[in-house]
């Protein structure tokens, strides 16, 4: 069987390539497409996540505004930041890095994202817009795993679609994308049972769940699609890359597959979010 290697790192940069010409674009209008940060706390995996995020606006002409606030900052204190991002119209997109110290109530947080400004799909709202298939910006990692579908023309109408893992940013999102898309999925979790006789049914296998090597290569059909969305400690997925790769017929590496495209479609949503506010049709 002819293997596909879905590399992500190709799609990614297709999709930036493109945003350079449309920021440069904004800029001649006056425009400088700028997405803030929101960093509260100290923690190290935290802080290279958002300075890899910064680092890639930044390479396309995307203004990047780091907000970093010490850990002991109360709910009520992030609320007021997130309000003044969403009033000041400089600003296209926010993301607050997830996860935020216990004492904060996040959800409250990511609540309180102008829609217009959640470019990473985080606020209720945005997912149930996803879910009536008319959302402006999904989840990032959903969209990239979209996008990469769609780069390389994987038919999905009809096939079964298995998502194992069902967070409120990645796992339920990227189930209700699939089912807009007409596949018919089947979304596992931590109660699900016989996981392994379901995943064996699936055209297209979603991993999402955080376990490292976790899905097996004799849960997998000949011929399956899978798409390893998870991201360990020491480069590692959520599918056991060796075993699985020998029935997929097109299968994400880990590094390089999924996640250089999710920060390919948060600049993409920030791009997007520019362009609305100066009523440009978005591509």
């Amino acid at each position: 069987m002819e293997k596909v290697i879905l590399d992500g790192k190709l799609v990614a940069k297709k999709i930036t390539d493109t945003l350079k010409e449309r920021v440069t674009s904004l800029k001649s209008k006056g425009i400088t497409p700028c997405l803030a940060t929101i960093l509260v706390g100290d923690d190290p995996s935290s802080e290279t996540y958002v300075k890899m995020k910064g680092n890639a606006c930044e390479r396309i002409g995307i203004q990047s505004l780091r907000i970093h606030l010490p850990k002991e900052t109360e709910t009520k204190k992030l609320l007021e930041t997130i309000e003044k991002l969403n009033l000041d119209p400089s600003i296209h997109g926010i993301l607050l890095q997830h996860p935020v110290p216990s004492h904060i109530d996040e959800r409250k947080a990511f609540e309180a994202i102008d829609i217009k400004k959640d470019v990473d799909g985080v606020t209720s709202t945005g997912y149930g817009q996803t879910a009536f298939g008319f959302g402006t910006y999904p989840s990032c990692t959903p969209a990239a795993i979209m996008e990469i579908i769609k780069h390389y023309n994987i038919h999905i109408d009809g096939k079964h679609a298995v998502v194992i893992g069902r967070s409120p940013i990645l796992g339920k999102p990227v189930s209700a994308l699939l089912l807009n898309e007409n596949a018919t999925v089947t979304t596992c979790h931590s109660h699900t049972t016989n996981l392994p006789e379901i995943v064996k049914q699936a055209d297209i296998v979603v991993a999402a769940v955080g376990k490292p090597n976790f899905i097996q290569g004799d849960w997998v059909k000949k011929g399956a699609v899978i798409l390893d969305a998870g991201y360990n400690k020491g480069n590692i997925g959520d599918v056991d890359y060796e075993a699985c790769y020998e029935n997929a017929s097109a299968i994400t590496p880990v590094p390089g597959g999924v996640g250089p495209v999710t920060i390919s479609m948060l600049l993409k949503h920030t791009v997007d979010a520019a362009e609305k506010s100066m009523n440009i049709p978005s591509l």
